[in-house]
């Protein structure tokens, strides 16, 4: 392809993806300028723009004012649903980052307890009447120095009102511990899980790079008797996990 005259960015764009999958263009490493773009496939400088951009879009590259655009690394956290869920952990004390990410804890930053009326949403997942109290635990997970999710956690106010649920520090084990506790202990757990491109704030507090969607993650506990005893609002980055789920067949 190299020097073919009228080459389009799509197939220039393509070479260097192809590159990137392969690792000949390997995590970290740096990615042709748009100026050796231009020599190499013999374009103009719009269509060498154009081929950078497409590839920092799709986030398989970043770019930095004066500094040459190099290949994304991709360092996941693998989420281990059904394990870290599973009361074998919180039962137990456990922190559920410790399935995820066993060398090192996340720090917890922004950590906001409140009470607040349940918005619509909320309040229906929670099977309440709109306007209902509920005890909202809002925080932001940070490893490695950098944002990867921003969660934000309903309660009954009736349950959680003057319990360590309402306090910043809830202890070992956690939330679903001190529901148990309470006699509320969560028996299911129910993930709906979606993606799109960030809101401006979501971009803000995750600190994303420029064609990072997000991850959308509403999870509900339930009791034995079907009570919906939290819900929780997750947005992760993306380009941080990999969502893994084991499903019985029977």
């Amino acid at each position: 392809m190299a020097g073919q005259k009228g080459v389009g960015y799509e197939a220039i764009a393509d070479e260097l993806r192809a590159r990137i999958a392969s690792g000949d263009l390997p995590p970290g490493g740096t990615v042709p300028s748009e100026n050796e773009i231009r020599a190499k496939y013999d374009v103009g400088r719009e269509t060498a723009a154009k081929v950078l951009r497409v590839l920092r879009e799709e986030g398989l590259i970043s770019t930095s004012r004066g500094a040459p655009s190099k290949v994304r690394e991709y360092r996941p956290v693998r989420r281990q649903a059904n394990a870290r869920l599973s009361e074998t952990v919180w039962g137990s004390g456990q922190s559920m980052w410790g399935v995820d990410v066993r060398d090192e804890r996340p720090e917890v930053v922004d950590l906001e307890v409140d009470r607040i009326e349940a918005p619509a949403r909320v309040a229906e997942a929670l099977g309440v009447p709109r306007g209902t109290a509920v005890v909202r635990r809002s925080r932001r997970y940070f490893l490695d120095g950098k944002p990867v999710l921003k969660a934000v956690s309903y309660l009954p106010a009736d349950i959680a009102d003057g319990t360590r649920i309402a306090e910043a520090d809830t202890g070992k084990g956690g939330i679903y511990k001190r529901l148990e506790e309470l006699g509320y202990k969560p028996t299911t757990f129910r993930e709906e899980v979606r993606s799109r491109m960030p809101l401006k704030e979501e971009r803000q507090a995750l600190d994303l790079e420029r064609g990072t969607p997000v991850l959308l993650v509403v999870r509900t506990a339930s009791t034995s008797d079907g009570r919906v005893v939290e819900v929780n609002d997750m947005v992760l980055n993306a380009a941080s996990y990999i969502l893994d789920y084991v499903i019985p067949s029977a």
